[in-house]
């Protein structure tokens, strides 16, 4: 699991930072080979959402850094939902991903999560080609009138093979 906004909130940049990073994961994996299954291709799946979390450490012996809350739940439930080599992406990311206006989204439709019941997501496809990529990530958001204040919630990605 990947998390972006926390322990320190970066407004609605964390939905960016995780869209960005989860298109570069799957570049990667494109080419990864598997040393002992050199013919099979490692398929990887990624689910999205943003929303509000609870973050501490647990344990004496071995502290971990551990999250809760539905936000983590439903992460979970849109990358077991989604597909090999895919992005699932929920609505409550897509909002947020449309402020910045350079990722492009395809909906997937309305799809049975379960303890959710139904909710309407979207495949993250990669970026568009017609924004001006030679910006930096931090001046595009600003061109596209992105509005970075304190917004509570973190972007969680999960990631499994």
């Amino acid at each position: 699991m990947v998390v972006s906004g926390l322990p320190v909130r970066n407004g609605k940049l964390h939905a960016r930072e995780i869209a960005g990073m989860s298109l570069a994961l799957l570049e990667q994996v494109k080419t990864f080979k598997i040393r002992h299954r050199p013919n099979d291709q490692l398929r990887l799946r990624i689910g999205i959402h943003t929303g509000p979390v609870c973050a501490g450490v647990v344990g004496l012996k071995m502290p971990r850094y551990c999250l809760f809350g539905d936000t983590v739940n439903t992460a979970s439930r849109m990358e077991s939902n989604g597909e090999a080599l895919k992005i699932h992406v929920s609505s409550a990311t897509k909002e947020v991903l449309d402020e910045f206006g350079y990722f492009d989204l395809q909906l997937r439709g309305d799809i049975e999560m379960k303890g959710k019941g139904k909710m309407r997501t979207y495949w993250l496809l990669g970026e568009k080609t017609d924004v001006d990529t030679t910006l930096p990530l931090s001046v595009r958001a600003t061109a596209s009138g992105v509005n970075v204040s304190a917004e509570p919630g973190a972007d969680l990605l999960t990631p499994h093979n």
